[in-house]
């Protein structure tokens, strides 16, 4: 890869003020690095734009600061971007020793075809990026994994199988034998019921519970014929002459107005 250079400015402005400068075109960006104090920065987004595309977050960028006079070997580092345009909003470089090794994850790019998925297979990777450590300028940009090789349902390929340079590069995962991509059987969906036989089920329920509970009707039925029977039971006996109420008070008025007889 040839060298990258990148020509960036000290930053002074900071918090909510720093929108007038992502509408100038302008980038704010920091610099960090171990036993090194943090850097405010700016750059212009076309050129961070261009040098990004063949840098990435694996390529050894060289860091030309106004008014110094070497450059800085630095990474692209945690880019952030507009979820809605997709613009970067903040970016971060990493500066590095370049006699110092340093952990970087590499992304994992699939290659080719794999013939179990034209026998109905569903292909899945399950890793898109490894951790590595290296010096800065041994670093890859990306780990190609051909994925021709996988010519069975149920097949995959593994982190082990990753070609790399063990004498430079080391992949700092445990199980190697862990697998990067695979091809699975397809899931079979299942079936729900239609809405319409829901529906009806539903109804058909509701029916079932407004139903009276057999022998409940002809409870009532005996219940009703007993009050009944206890009011006729209740009727005077022959001979006795019932007084209406009203009748009956009236002829005890009488008596009480009729005059007592003198002795």
């Amino acid at each position: 890869m040839a060298d990258l250079k990148l020509k960036v400015d000290k930053r002074k402005l900071y918090g909510r003020k720093i929108k007038k400068l992502r509408q100038e075109g302008i980038l704010p960006a920091n610099i960090y690095g171990k036993k090194l104090k943090s850097q405010a920065i700016k750059v212009d987004l076309k050129d961070f734009l261009a040098i990004y595309k063949e840098a990435g977050e694996t390529g050894i960028v060289k860091l030309n600061l106004a008014k110094e006079t070497k450059t800085r070997p630095v990474l692209i580092h945690n880019l952030q971007k507009d979820p809605v345009t997709d613009q970067p909003l903040h970016a971060d470089f990493h500066q590095v020793d370049l006699k110092t090794k340093v952990q970087v994850s590499i992304p994992i790019e699939l290659k080719g075809e794999a013939p179990a998925v034209g026998k109905g297979g569903v292909l899945i990777q399950l890793i898109n990026e490894v951790e590595v450590e290296s010096l800065p300028m041994d670093l890859p940009d990306k780990f190609e994994l051909d994925i021709s090789k996988i010519e069975e349902v149920g097949q995959g390929i593994s982190v082990k199988e990753l070609k790399i340079d063990e004498k430079k590069v080391k992949i700092l995962i445990d199980n190697k034998d862990q697998l990067v991509v695979k091809v699975e059987e397809p899931k079979e969906e299942k079936e729900e019921a239609p809405a319409e036989e829901s529906a009806t089920a539903d109804e058909g329920e509701e029916g079932e519970e407004k139903k009276p509970e057999e022998g409940k009707e002809g409870e009532e039925k005996t219940e009703e014929k007993k009050v009944k029977e206890g009011e006729e039971g209740k009727r005077p006996e022959k001979g006795k002459e019932v007084k209406a109420p009203e009748k009956a008070k009236s002829e005890a008025k009488k008596e009480e107005k009729a005059p007592q007889k003198k002795k």
